[in-house]
């Protein structure tokens, strides 16, 4: 047994235990709080605490600290080596001033004797390597139970071995296991510059698409940005978990938290920066296939609270604290969603999206600010008038095209209808406020709402969809 080394105690991070808890813990405290549930990966950077540590908090703060994780999977691109292969460390323990982290050799062997053309066991690449040792202090400090590490170095180049790498993982990639890749994003163009180019790179990450990534790796160096040496360091290692989520629709990508070295005031240079992201890989709620969507009371008032604080904040109201604990994994669910407002009983706002790709409570809280201020049949919302307006919200089930118009239940379903680029929709609830037949339903979302006349259902597509509906007023005292 050889245990690697710290390398970079005392410069990246503090090398007193006691001092280096307490920045952690430090970090873990102003950091973005947990916001997602089932997390299986997590993608943090590995730059020096002072300009990362902050970003990569957010990461792990996403973790339940009481979680029971059998393996820590971390995957790094080598900052020193390049070859076509993936150096796993399994002659030993990572050692730190604080204890040591063991590590599963079992689990290295086993991928370097199955798996030799993409494996190897060389210890050269981890001896120098930062980018693994950054990460296991925030894992020491947050998670509780006990777990054993697989520390992977790639120093391949390129995407096909990545791929081949994701491959021999694939079946070690599962709910008992957790995930980290430790990357950073842009180097050193101007400030602004290094936020534009880390979002279209964490958009490209976020739609959990390894070709989507390397074209915008590739169009990022088409710009050719001042300074930009890499807008991704780490892309072999974000490219390998790309792989191993992309095929499963149940994986979604959530961004948490971003800044670069020119926020840090201190240390920060605007002119040269690097730039950060905390992104994780969750577990999403299946939706019943039935066309039934189902939200505990505590998900239903979660829900409109998140509501209504997205509303106060607008006028720069503290929001009120939420804790969503105690809340199923619906709230995560990718659907569409509609935030209706009514003042003394009458409609005030409403906008909704019947599809949506980001998680429901985030869902919520874009589609209620924008019923307060972007509805253009009504003003906006002034703070005068928050204490008068009920909040409602309307949760979509999938949509589901007919070809029958007899398969709408007035009442039950919403309807969607789409012609060429026009297209229009009711929500469920409508039908029992207006008292309209199913032709009126049609006609007057044809005509009103699709601006393609009163007839116009009759050569559309038709969607149907149910729909949760719930109010404050369900919920008051």
């Amino acid at each position: 047994m050889k245990n690697r080394k710290p390398s970079v105690a005392g410069q990246f991070y503090p090398d007193d235990p006691k001092q280096l808890k307490t920045v952690v813990e430090t970090y873990l405290g102003i950091a973005e709080p947990r916001k997602v549930q089932k997390v299986r990966a997590l993608i943090s950077p590995h730059a020096g605490y002072v300009f990362s540590g902050r970003v990569a908090a957010s990461a792990f703060n996403q973790l339940e600290e009481d979680r029971q994780y059998e393996n820590v999977f971390i995957l790094a691109s080598s900052h020193h080596y390049q070859f076509e292969k993936a150096s796993v460390y399994c002659d030993g323990n990572f050692e730190m001033h604080y204890g040591e982290e063991k590590v599963n050799c079992d689990i290295g062997r086993k991928l370097v004797s199955d798996f030799p053309d993409v494996f190897t066991n060389e210890i050269a690449p981890h001896t120098n390597e930062h980018a693994i040792e950054v990460q296991l202090p925030f894992l020491h400090y947050k998670l509780k139970n006990e777990f054993q590490i697989v520390p992977i170095v790639i120093a391949a180049s390129k995407p096909e071995t990545c791929s081949r790498i994701a491959e021999a993982l694939k079946p070690y990639f599962t709910e008992n296991n957790l995930f980290v890749v430790s990357t950073d994003f842009s180097h050193y163009p101007h400030y602004q510059a290094a936020k534009q180019v880390d979002t279209a790179t964490k958009d490209a990450i976020t739609s959990n698409n390894p070709q989507i990534l390397i074209d915008t790796l590739i169009e990022n160096r088409k710009k050719r940005i001042p300074n930009l040496l890499t807008s991704l360091c780490g892309w072999t290692s974000v490219l390998t978990l790309l792989h191993l989520t992309h095929s499963d629709s149940s994986l979604h990508y959530q961004a948490i938290d971003y800044r670069n070295s020119g926020d840090e005031r201190n240390y920060g240079d605007r002119r040269e920066v690097v730039g950060y992201w905390a992104i994780v890989v969750c577990q999403q709620a299946d939706l019943n296939q039935n066309d039934e969507f189902y939200l505990t009371n505590e998900d239903k008032k979660t829900l409109l609270a998140e509501a209504r604080n997205s509303i106060k904040s607008l006028f720069g109201h503290e929001a009120n604290k939420i804790d969503i604990g105690s809340c199923s994994q619906a709230i995560y669910s990718h659907c569409g969603a509609f935030v209706t407002l009514h003042k003394h009983g009458q409609l005030r706002g409403c906008i909704g999206m019947i599809e949506s790709e980001n998680p429901l409570i985030h869902t919520i809280r874009q589609m209620a600010v924008s019923a307060a201020i972007h509805d253009y049949r009504f003003p906006p919302v002034a703070e005068h008038e928050l204490e008068q307006i009920e909040i409602e919200i309307s949760v979509l089930s999938p949509l589901k095209k007919i070809d029958d118009i007899s398969q709408i239940v007035l009442g039950k379903h919403g309807i969607y209808l789409r012609k060429g680029s026009a297209s229009g929709v009711f929500l469920p609830q409508v039908a029992d406020e207006t008292g309209w037949n199913l032709e009126q339903f049609l006609g007057h979302c044809a005509r009103d709402k699709a601006g393609i006349g009163w007839d116009g259902w009759r050569q559309s597509d038709i969607y149907i969809f149910s729909a949760v509906v719930f109010s404050e007023s369900e919920f008051r005292n």
